[in-house]
């Protein structure tokens, strides 16, 4: 699985962006996909997670609320709608795909290494 993310960029606090995730391959919908963020010297970052089924949906406590993830498997993408942008949502976005098969529980969707399949990040920056 190949992924490829876009959407992001610089947005005012309070804005909102909506990043993509493009997979490629025939296996999108069996996969378990999710959202992490990094700022350089820290560690990686749980955003949210979004199960096989459409309606299963994991996030961070510091996001929820304010982001949705969603998935459309017709397109093989993967979204990530984000509402009330605060500056410390400034990060590099990256999306992630779990091996087929994975156990759907908050416990391995929000551990990055469990996730064999990653996408090059996507900057966002919100200004004060």
């Amino acid at each position: 699985v190949q992924l490829q993310a876009s959407g992001g960029g610089l947005v005012q606090a309070g804005g909102s962006l909506r990043l993509s995730c493009v997979a490629s391959g025939h296996t999108f919908s069996g996969h378990v996909m999710g959202w992490f963020r990094q700022i350089p010297g820290k560690e990686r970052e749980f955003v949210a997670a979004i199960g096989t089924a459409i309606n299963k949906t994991f996030y961070a406590n510091s996001v929820k609320g304010r982001f949705t993830i969603s998935r459309d498997n017709a397109k093989n993408t993967m979204y990530l709608r984000m509402n009330s942008l605060k500056p410390e949502d400034t990060a590099v976005y990256s999306c992630a795909a779990q091996p087929l098969g994975t156990i759907e529980v908050e416990a391995t969707v929000n551990t990055p290494s469990l996730y064999d399949y990653w996408g090059q990040g996507t900057k966002v920056t919100v200004s004060s």
